[in-house]
């Protein structure tokens, strides 16, 4: 399983040789430095953790700074998990290990991906947007046009159940889009060219892997 971590940049689109055009999103993945890898027989599960994002040195705490430096990797922000037993460097059978660089060279082409982000945030919304309610009449002085309306019964069970469908938080979840396909992969420049559209907002970080 070939897996990765990226900065979405944002969307455009591509021509095809037949001039077709495809709407793809360009994710900025890697490289990202080897700094873990887990051992089911040590640590109860396998896994191999990657470091992406570089800052400046003090950005980063001292026991964050510590932990990469042990791994050969300059200060990163993000530190991401993935796990899967089978999880290779660049999409071989060789294990990896730490201190290595995976690059989008472990993808190609064709490949179907998933790829996990943190949904655009909406703030505060009503039932009509969050959850496509009908709105009321809006003549002969009717007051219920966007209210949510009844919300239960009274004497009994005298409370509002749980999992009710009304105002709320909308949006800045964690998503996973899956049967996703890559459409390019540019190796000089690190990116990754997802056909259609991916989980979250532009510059936000997202994890793509192997699907299948």
């Amino acid at each position: 399983m070939a897996a990765i971590v990226g900065k979405k940049l944002g969307m455009t689109q591509v021509f095809q040789e037949d001039g077709t055009v495809v709407p793809v999103t360009v994710i900025e993945a890697g490289p990202c430095k080897v700094t873990a890898v887990r051992d089911a027989e040590r640590d109860g599960y396998a896994a191999v953790q990657l470091a992406f994002g570089e800052v400046k040195q003090g950005k980063l705490s001292q026991a964050e700074e510590g932990h990469l430096k042990k791994a050969g990797a300059p200060p990163m922000r993000h530190l991401v998990e993935f796990r899967d037993e089978d999880l290779g460097k660049g999409g071989d059978d060789e294990a990896p290990k730490v201190g290595d660089d995976v690059t989008v060279a472990g993808f190609e082409a064709g490949q179907k991906v998933k790829v996990a982000g943190i949904t655009i945030g909406k703030g505060f919304q009503g039932g009509i947007k969050r959850h496509n309610f009908s709105r009321g009449p809006v003549t002969h002085g009717s007051h219920n046009v966007r209210a949510p309306g009844s919300i239960g019964a009274s004497a009994f069970p005298a409370r509002v159940f749980k999992g009710m469908r009304m105002p709320g938080q909308m949006g800045n979840v964690r998503r996973t889009q899956r049967g996703l396909e890559v459409a390019s992969v540019d190796a000089e420049r690190n990116l990754l060219l997802i056909k259609g559209s991916v989980p979250g907002a532009k510059n936000s970080i997202v994890e793509v892997r192997s699907d299948g």
